[in-house]
C-alpha cells in the first residue's frame, strides 16, 4: 500500500498504515533518492511497519544470526549489523539531503540520536547513548543489578543509514510495542551483553499515533529548515 501524503516543515511526511514489505519499501526508497537527486520531488520521512523480518547491515557478522530460518533474512545496504523489523514497531525512513544540511555524516548521525531522545522525552524516558554501542539505551532501574553489580541498559531504539550522493535512506528504528521474543533470533547489532526494551515494556501505554506526533514535534529542533542553496 503506497504511504499516505502528508507536509510538515517542508519536509514531505508519509506514513504507511498496512505492513509494508521489506523489499518494496528498499525500492521504493531507491526511486524516491533518485528523485531528490534530480530535483524532482522533496526530501521525505517515511513512518512505517514491517512484517517479521531479520535485515543485516553492511558489518553483519554470520554468526550473529542465530536461528537463520524463523523469519526471512535480508541484506540491508545500510550501515550496522543484524536488526529485527516486525509489526509494533516504528520504523521511520529518513530521506534528507545532508548535502545542504552540511556534509557532516557525523553530526546528521548525532542529529538523529538526539531526534530520538528527545522525542523519548516527550514520554519521560531518559534515552541514551553509549560510546562502542549503536543506537539509543534506557536504564532498567526496575530490573536487579547486573552480575558486575551494574545497572542494566536495555536498547529501545536501532539507527543504521545509507548515503548516496549526499543523500540519506533507511534510518531509525523505535521498539514501541514489538514482540520482543522475536529479537533472540539473532544478537541485535552484534550486542549480546545488553536486552531490547520497547515502550509498552517500560510501563508506557502509548499508541503509534502518539509515537508518531512525538516525532513530528521533535523533528524541527533536531533537522531545521536548511538554507536554499543560491544560484
Amino acid at each position: 500500500m503506497m504511504p499516505q501524503e502528508g507536509t510538515f516543515l517542508n519536509v514531505e511526511w508519509k506514513t504507511s498504515t498496512e505492513l509494508v514489505p521489506y523489499a518494496q519499501a528498499v525500492a521504493w526508497m531507491e526511486g524516491r533518492v533518485a528523485q531528490i537527486l534530480a530535483g524532482t520531488a522533496p526530501e521525505v520521512i517515511w513512518l512505517l511497519e514491517h512484517p517479521p523480518l531479520y535485515t543485516a547491515g553492511t558489518s553483519a557478522d554470520a554468526n550473529d544470526l542465530i536461528d537463520p530460518d524463523r523469519f526471512p533474512v535480508f541484506q540491508a545496504q545500510r550501515g550496522g549489523q543484524y536488526t529485527y523489523h516486525g509489526p509494533g514497531q516504528r520504523v521511520i525512513y529518513v530521506l534528507l539531503d545532508v548535502g545542504k544540511r552540511g556534509r557532516d555524516v557525523r553530526k546528521f548521525v548525532k542529529n538523529l540520536e538526539n531526534w530520538v531522545i528527545s522525542t523519548l522525552a516527550e514520554f519521560n524516558v531518559v534515552g541514551e547513548i553509549r560510546q562502542g554501542r549503536v543506537g539509543v539505551w534506557v536504564q532498567r532501574q526496575d530490573k536487579p543489578l547486573s552480575a558486575s553489580d551494574t545497572i542494566i541498559e536495555d536498547k529501545i531504539a536501532a539507527i543504521g543509514i545509507r548515503l548516496r550522493k549526499w543523500v540519506s535512506f533507511h534510518g531509525i528504528s523505535i521498539n514501541l510495542e514489538p514482540e520482543l521474543e522475536h529479537f533472540s533470533g539473532i544478537v541485535p547489532c552484534g550486542i549480546a551483553e545488553h536486552g531490547v526494551t520497547s515502550l509498552v515494556d517500560l510501563g508506557l501505554p502509548i499508541t503509534m499515533g502518539d509515537l508518531d506526533l512525538a516525532l513530528k514535534r521533535c523533528f524541527e529542533q533536531n533537522f531545521p529548515n536548511p538554507q536554499r542553496s543560491k544560484i
